[in-house]
């Protein structure tokens, strides 16, 4: 089975399916296409099955042009069918994997995956769990319901975990050349599974275990989250003893070495950095261990929503306004910059925040004209000097860099800039309050009592 594999992935004969055609499995799936594979998307969503099979797409990193190129030539197709994935010698999971209100892993998604494939799975099959995960899954959800069919791992199929390390809107670092983590249940699993990988990706780093390449995932995201914690506290260290945090962390970074640069901001947002974490979190608490650097890290970062909102607050209150009755215009509403992903986004939380005090809240962002959330819909407002001039005050979450913010801070009368975004914008009408800045807070004589 393993020889037959590997020789059909080397001649491209391997037919390659994706479950999920999101902002993992799409990406995935376009680069199996240009690699010379025939590819079949599977995804429960007959919207998104029928706007890939027009040639369209709903992911803002894949080119409509590289859809349509690889539907017309029949490399790919798009189906709601489970059973096209029977057809498939390697299959790639990468449905989401969110938390419950509980802060618990909801593995339902990857459970249904799991069972569509093994319903479909015949011997000499490659399957690969790509969603982020907690250690032991791979092993614990997917190798049993293969067994079950009486398919041995490493013998009749090959099971494999490579984490996904996709990153929205970086023009730089995507799919092919973003080095692919893969850890197999056994080592054939893995020499399958790395040279499925490595005929696509530019680089393929083999490990142990499907738990090792799990936990990669996990290190990562939480090496991110901790150090923006440690960075969204020392801007409200920074903010109670008067100094301006982008000049402290500017000065910071210019040390070569044993530094590296994180910035503050209102939250944090993505699918990632706010979930990943919690995977190892609530796996660790079912081994009686508690987590604490992860634990602080998750408090102080979802804090910073509240202390957006106190700034503005307070920035309002110096203008004699209160916040309940006063109109606020929050610039950027993604997760990130020049995106159109609102997965988690701190900006959602600050809206809520100010809506609950009473203000009127309003939003211009040009990736995201309009949104729902728990049966509220909102439309993007024009960013003009208009409504400008209506906002008592403005409010940048996600510095988009479309954004004319000099244009903002010459019809605003008063702007909290959380992203530092107007650091090289000449003074103008409005009163600008920095995300900290030298005696914004706290009086001189409170500091050397």
């Amino acid at each position: 089975m393993k020889t037959a594999l590997l020789r059909k992935i080397e001649d491209r004969s391997a037919v390659a399916a994706v479950i999920g055609l999101g902002y993992v499995g799409l990406p995935l799936a376009m680069e199996l296409c240009e690699a010379g594979f025939q590819v079949i998307g599977y995804d429960v969503s007959e919207r998104v099955v029928g706007l890939l099979m027009q040639g369209d797409s709903h992911i803002q990193d894949v080119p409509e042009a590289q859809v349509a190129k690889h539907v017309k030539a029949g490399r790919f197709t798009a189906t709601t069918d489970a059973a096209r994935l029977h057809e498939a010698d390697v299959v790639s999971i990468a449905v989401p994997t969110p938390l419950a209100k509980t802060r618990d892993p909801d593995m339902s998604y990857v459970i249904s995956a799991a069972e569509t494939v093994a319903a479909q799975a015949r011997p000499g099959m490659l399957i690969v769990l790509e969603s982020t995960t907690y250690p032991g899954t791979t092993r614990e959800l997917l190798q049993p319901r293969l067994e079950a069919k009486g398919l041995e791992v490493g013998k009749d199929v090959f099971l494999a975990f490579s984490p996904e390390r996709v990153d929205p809107g970086n023009p730089t670092w995507h799919t092919k050349n973003t080095p692919k983590v893969v850890g197999g249940i056994t080592p054939a699993c893995n020499e399958v599974a790395v040279a499925f990988y490595s005929s696509t990706i530019d680089r393929v780093v083999p490990v142990s275990s499907p738990e090792a390449a799990e936990l990669v995932k996990l290190l990562e995201n939480t090496f991110r989250s901790v150090n923006i914690g440690l960075v969204n506290e020392m801007a409200i260290v920074c903010e109670r003893l008067g100094v301006n945090v982008w000049e402290v962390i500017d000065a910071a970074a210019t040390k070569p070495f044993g530094f590296m640069k994180f910035t503050p901001g209102p939250g944090i947002g993505g699918h990632c950095i706010p979930l990943d974490p919690h995977y190892l979190a609530w796996k660790m608490r079912s081994l009686n261990y508690k987590t604490r650097f992860i634990d602080l890290a998750s408090e102080v970062n979802s804090a910073m929503p509240d202390f957006v909102v106190e700034k503005i607050a307070r920035a309002l209150n110096e203008q004699k306004k209160a916040v309940n009755g006063s109109r606020v215009m929050v610039l950027g509403i993604a997760y990130k910059r020049d995106i159109d992903d609102m997965r988690e986004s701190p900006a959602l939380d600050v809206m809520r925040l100010l809506e609950q005090r009473g203000a009127e809240v309003v939003y211009h962002d040009p990736f995201v004209p309009s949104f729902r959330e728990e049966g509220h819909e909102a439309f993007s407002v024009p960013l003009t000097a208009a409504e400008l001039g209506r906002a008592d005050a403005v409010v940048i979450i996600t510095d988009h860099t479309a954004l004319d913010y000099q244009f903002v801070v010459d019809h605003a009368a008063l702007v909290v800039d959380t992203r530092n975004a107007l650091a090289r914008v000449r003074p103008s009408r409005a009163l600008v309050i920095p995300f900290t800045a030298a005696g914004s807070t706290v009086p001189r004589k409170e500091l050397t009592a």
